[in-house]
């Protein structure tokens, strides 16, 4: 099954329409999160989180502890039925974690390999460095997950869209796939 990412304002539509296993929100702590019919929390990761990628006084950047909640929650999805992943945009905190929720169902698969079918997926993610450099770390990558993210470079014109495209990848890579 695929993994779904989509900006805020399609995200209620994309669940709906794709029958989605589970949702990952990741918005600003101020920000009201989207209420999905038939998702409660036990399907429905909500994780209030900046968009930055350094602390920043009165910012709330993510930390191990959100990373660990947002590895448990991807872990546990079974890959019968997709996975929605969104953020306000569509853009960073989203993209980074589908890299990261295919790097962690794909542990043994080039992480350059699934970095290259997210940007061959989407041309405007710019996925945040942060999320990918904690999820990194916590999954034992040795810096190969931020060397593949760095390698497909800044996303194409992300700065004057707005909002992405939604756009898929795959959930599983190499052989199984």
């Amino acid at each position: 099954m695929n993994i779904i990412v989509c900006p805020l304002s399609k995200a209620p539509h994309m669940a709906r329409q794709h029958q989605v296993a589970r949702v990952v929100s990741l918005l600003d702590p101020d920000s009201r999160f989207p209420l999905i019919d038939g998702y409660g929390a036990d399907r429905h990761l909500c994780v209030e989180v900046h968009d930055i990628n350094q602390e920043e006084e009165g910012m709330d950047a993510c930390c191990d502890q959100r990373m660990t909640r947002i590895l448990d929650f991807v872990g546990q999805w079974e890959r019968d039925a997709p996975i929605l992943i969104h953020c306000y945009a569509g853009i960073s905190r989203s993209t980074a974690t589908a890299f990261i929720t295919a790097c962690a169902h794909n542990p043994g698969v080039d992480e350059s390999e699934i970095a290259q079918a997210l940007r061959k997926a989407s041309a405007s993610a710019f996925p945040n460095r942060r999320f990918v450099a904690l999820a990194d770390a916590a999954l034992g990558r040795n810096g190969r997950m931020s060397r593949a993210i760095a390698s497909i470079g800044d996303g194409h014109n992300w700065y004057d869209i707005g909002e992405a495209t939604p756009f898929e990848i795959p959930g599983t890579f190499g052989a199984a796939a």
